[in-house]
């Protein structure tokens, strides 16, 4: 029972480390040093804590614990794309993925264990939302794709994105704190720049984010630009309609001057006419934009399928004669359940 009452020490600020050593008739630098074992070099335990005497790092056992992820199960996609099935201190389970390219890796992260949304296509969407994810455990995903960046690709981890399990926004204050940790240079030191926060599109969190002067970059999961189509795949659009979510964007960019990039998959029968391409080259006419055109990666029931190439073209002939940028994703992990949307599928 003892160990119920320990608090993770990673739930503390640097001050609030200093106040408790100073209140334990020590004095407050030792703080500062072990907020740098924590976030800087990202320590699982009071005893790798060398600069610490034994006493010390004893009294910290006897008060704290360090709620650090475990990686359960290792995945490797023949692509070279790892899935990684991340334990929590609670045993729930969350899953992150580490992609790689010639030129950099990108660590794609979980923020909630299941998802508040409900859109139709998506894995996670099935599982019922079971809590958000704290800033460390958060955190600890980054440091265990980076460990492994090192180790299999030999380069340090470049780029972060938030499209992992859950939505981002509906967790808003970890994965800000999160992301302060990952940036500081108290932290993991990584420019906000190799960070993208994708979300389903929350217009009030949206319109919070150019409020608090974020520094890293705004994808939007958008699929739809017919308000009926999309509350049709993802039905919370009935409460953040299209109308808001472009509100919202606009001030996102009138604040932030922050191009936006669009997620949109292409299936067929539901979003793969000339109609449905027009409405989205509309959408995207007031603010700097990009669009990700991404494959649709199947969930078992067969209810959606990936539009035919010559749906695809049409989007990028219409969106580059309008002059939007426009790139088609091929997904990557497919074989271990690793790509868009299929996360919490099978592991």
């Amino acid at each position: 029972m003892e160990e119920i009452k320990k608090k993770d020490i990673r739930a503390l600020t640097r001050e609030q480390l200093r106040e408790f050593f100073v209140s334990n008739g020590d004095k407050a630098f030792r703080g500062n040093q072990v907020y740098e074992w924590l976030w800087q070099k990202a320590a699982y335990s009071f005893d790798v804590m060398t600069n610490l005497s034994k006493e010390t790092r004893e009294m910290l056992e006897a008060n704290f614990v360090i709620n650090h992820i475990k990686v359960d199960q290792m995945q490797r996609s023949s692509d070279g794309t790892i899935k990684n099935a991340v334990r929590l201190h609670d045993d729930l389970i969350v899953e992150s993925v580490l992609i790689p390219t010639k030129s950099r890796t990108t660590a794609c992260v979980s923020s909630q264990v299941g998802c508040s949304l409900d859109c139709r296509f998506c894995a996670t969407a099935r599982l019922k939302r079971m809590r958000n994810l704290n800033p460390d455990e958060i955190y600890d995903q980054v440091v265990a794709i980076d460990n492994e960046s090192r180790l299999y690709f030999d380069r340090p981890l470049s780029n972060i994105v938030f499209m992992g399990m859950g939505e981002p926004l509906m967790n808003y204050n970890n994965v800000l704190k999160a992301i302060d940790k990952i940036t500081s240079s108290d932290g993991l030191g990584m420019s906000p720049k190799r960070i993208t926060v994708s979300t389903s599109g929350v217009p009030k969190l949206i319109r919070k984010m150019a409020d608090d002067e974020v520094k890293f970059k705004l994808a939007v999961s958008l699929h739809s630009a017919v308000d009926e189509i999309r509350t049709s795949i993802m039905p919370f659009n009935a409460k953040f309609t299209l109308s808001d979510l472009r509100e919202s964007l606009q001030y996102w960019y009138q604040k932030t001057k922050s191009r936006i990039t669009y997620e949109y998959v292409v299936w067929e029968g539901i979003n793969d006419t000339q109609k449905d391409v027009d409405a989205l080259v509309e959408f995207c006419r007031f603010a700097p934009s990009k669009v990700n055109l991404i494959e649709y990666n199947p969930i078992d029931d067969g209810e959606f399928k990936q539009a035919s190439n010559a749906a695809i073209d049409r989007y990028v002939n219409s969106l580059e004669r309008n002059k939007i940028t426009v790139t088609v994703r091929r997904s990557r992990g497919k074989d271990i359940d690793a790509a868009c949307g299929q996360l919490a599928n099978k592991s």
